[in-house]
Formats: C-alpha cells, structure tokens, sequence
C-alpha cells in the first residue's frame, strides 16, 4: 500500500534525533552561507567538511542539501565547510585532502563511486576524522555513520506505484531506466522495484528494455531510452525510471514518438512533480530532503560534542564485511492528488511548478497553491 504524507511527522522525528541530542533545532532561514562549490576550507575554525557530489545528476544537491545542511549547522552554532565536487572524482579528492589538512573534526562526503569514496574515508580516518556517508553508503569504506532514506523501499514504491498506473494491463511492456551502475543506491532502487515488478513479469508482463545511465546523465538517459525504444518496435506500456532528472529526458522521447505511457521517477522536482500534475508521469518519490540534512548534521554535531548518535539500526556493506550504524528515513510515493502536500511541506513552491497555462490549470485541478 502506498504510503501517505502522514509518515511526515515520522520523518521529522527520526530526522532530528541528532540535534535532539545537542539541545539544537533547525532555523527557518533557507540562505546557504556554505563556501562556494571547488573553493577551499580557508576559513579558519572549521568543524565539519561537506562533500556533496555533483550538479548535473539531480537539482536535489544544490537547491535543496547544500541550503539546508548549512541552516542545520549554523542553528548550532558549527562552522562548517560545504562544498560540491561537480561530477570529477580528482576534484572530489582534492576538496577531502583540503579539509583533512585543515583539520576539520567530521566529513561528511555522497561519493561519486565507492572506490574514489573510500580512499578518502581512509585518508580522514588516518587523520582521526570521523566521516558520516551521505545518501549514499560507500561499499568499503569506514564510515562511522550512514544518514539516508531507506532506498529499497524507494524503489518497492516506483514498482507497486507503476503497477497501479497499468491496472488492467494483462501483458504490459515494460522498459527500465537504471540509476548509475557505481552508485550502490541505484543498485538497492533496482532491488526494490523488481521485487515488485518479478512477479508480473513471471504472471505475463513482458520486460523489453533494461539498462544502467552511467552516472545518472539526462542526456545519455535519453539516448539510452530512444535505442531501447526502437528495439522494442516503439512499443511499451510503461517505463520504470529512476529519478526525475532521466524521466524528463524519457518523456521527451515519447512525445517525439507520439506516446505517452506512466513513467515512474524520485525526488520530487519542480519537473517531476509538473510532470505528474500533466499526467506524463505516473509518479515520483518524496524524501524529505531537510530531514535527512538535519540527520547527517546531528549526526556530525554530536560527534564533534562527544555524544552518541542515535540511530535506527544498521546497513550491511557488503564489500567491507561490517553493518554500518545508520540513520534511515521514509519515502513517500507521490501521485497527482499528493502534490498539494510537498508544496505544503515547504520542499517546492507552486510557483516552481504552475509555471504553464496547461501546468497551471493542473495545479487549480489538484489544489496546488
């Protein structure tokens, strides 16, 4: 059963437990006062180092994160040093050697592979740092804590929500847009969906196309999609995609050949959720990104105050043999009717998504405002 935007109240709760432990609370404000992205941990008095990993993969990193880890941090007074790695795995290095040397006392790093993410978890630890993976868990590495959303049961939701899209749908062709093949969370999304989706496939539906994007690229999604597209004769019932971003581009694809069948997507973009309003897409995953921030940034506060962390259980690395101690939030399915309530819960304004005479006669439709 697709879970409702009740399951807020539980977001906030397990997403505030770390600053609950250091008597702080998240600001209102949403300016981001971090360094900008690829300059140096030159302030003095830095705490905690911020690696976020690109700007092309999702709007998420930038215009959500990077603002709402910084207010999480300044409510408690930490300075800290949030910068953003723009896809290159040598910039990414060279932003950790710059905080490390700076002596910063957390990192908190979104690999762009689990390799490259390691290696800099190696160094931190050597140094005595304490490093916190963010969103992505680094298969490997020696992160302390891990701070993400449950990601199977991201992709449990994409399946069943796609599912709901074809109902009535006896023999289905169905095509699936992978995440990045180093990313591990589009390994656990894949999991989830398929858990879901197997079974049909067992009962009738038929899988048509199936590929990985490598590094989440929009445009590669595209092409990827066009050639999966044409391989199956141009025929498909639904197209399980795994984020917003790359649905755009399998959306434009459609149209281009005059189709239009549910597409599935996750997080909650301005285009997503336009695109779900417009019935182009047949859903997209919330997750509470300024709660997952307020996780990772209590997480790192209380590690610098000495404090335990409190966690919800723990995630198996699998390569590294050892369960990390974790923090995981709950997504949210969204549909039409559930846009009105990531508007009302301050992640997008309308004005982000009404932005069309067509994009703003669904808004009034489904009370967007």
């Amino acid at each position: 059963m697709r879970m409702r935007l009740v399951g807020f109240v539980a977001l906030g709760a397990v997403g505030a437990l770390g600053l609950a432990a250091c008597g702080s609370s998240s600001s209102g404000g949403s300016t981001s006062s971090g360094a900008a992205a690829g300059s140096s941990s030159s302030a003095a008095g830095v705490q905690v180092g911020v690696i976020l990993p690109d700007t092309q993969s999702s709007q998420r990193w930038e215009s959500f994160d990077k603002p709402y880890l910084q207010q999480a941090f300044d409510a408690a007074g930490v300075k800290a040093d949030i910068q953003n790695a723009l896809g290159d795995k040598s910039k990414f290095a060279t932003i950790a050697d710059s905080m490390i040397q700076e002596g910063v006392k957390v990192l908190i790093i979104t690999n762009l592979d689990s390799a490259s993410g390691a290696q800099v978890e190696s160094k931190a630890k050597n140094a005595g740092i304490k490093t916190i993976d963010y969103d992505r868990l680094t298969l490997g590495g020696s992160a302390d804590y891990y701070v993400s959303f449950d990601n199977v049961k991201v992709g449990e939701l994409q399946g069943s929500t796609l599912i709901s899209c074809l109902t009535g749908k006896n023999a289905a062709r169905i095509i699936e847009i992978n995440g990045s093949p180093t990313d591990n969370n589009a390994t656990l999304f894949k999991q989830g969906y398929d858990s879901q989706l197997n079974p049909k496939y067992a009962a009738g539906w038929k899988k048509v196309g199936d590929q990985s994007v490598p590094n989440w690229d929009n445009a590669q999604a595209g092409t990827i999609f066009e050639q999966l597209l044409t391989a199956a004769g141009n025929k498909v019932d639904g197209v399980l995609v795994a984020n917003d971003g790359m649905a755009q581009s399998v959306i434009t694809v459609l149209k281009k050949n005059g189709l239009k069948v549910p597409v599935t997507g996750q997080d909650a973009t301005p285009d997503g959720l336009r695109s779900v309003l417009l019935g182009d897409q047949c859903m997209t995953v919330y997750k509470a990104v300024k709660k997952e921030a307020a996780g990772a940034a209590g997480a790192a506060i209380a590690l610098i105050k000495g404090d335990s962390v409190a966690t919800t259980g723990t995630v198996k690395d699998t390569q590294a043999n050892r369960d990390v101690p974790s923090v995981l939030l709950i997504p949210v399915a969204i549909q039409a009717p559930q846009v009105k309530d990531v508007v009302a819960d301050g992640f997008v304004q309308a004005s982000q998504i009404c932005t069309t005479a067509e994009a703003k006669a669904a808004c009034t439709k489904y009370g967007v405002k």
